[in-house]
């Protein structure tokens, strides 16, 4: 079976953190998507705050400790 033939991951909460903490070290959006397996707009959706609401905040925290 080819990897293409598979749904790509579908992100969770704890993605949507993980996507803030890259973000702001400077990585670029599609490079988070390749690595999470996801489209690249579904990583722009947690940017821009549209998906995963407090996931911005969750992230700062975890960065301040």
């Amino acid at each position: 079976m080819n990897d293409n033939a598979k749904p790509s991951h579908a992100l969770t909460f704890d993605d949507a953190v993980q996507i803030w903490l890259c973000h702001w070290t400077g990585e670029f959006q599609n490079r988070i998507a390749a690595r999470l397996d996801v489209n690249p707009g579904r990583v722009n959706e947690v940017l821009k705050e549209r998906k995963f609401i407090g996931s911005r905040e969750a992230a700062l925290q975890k960065r301040s400790a």
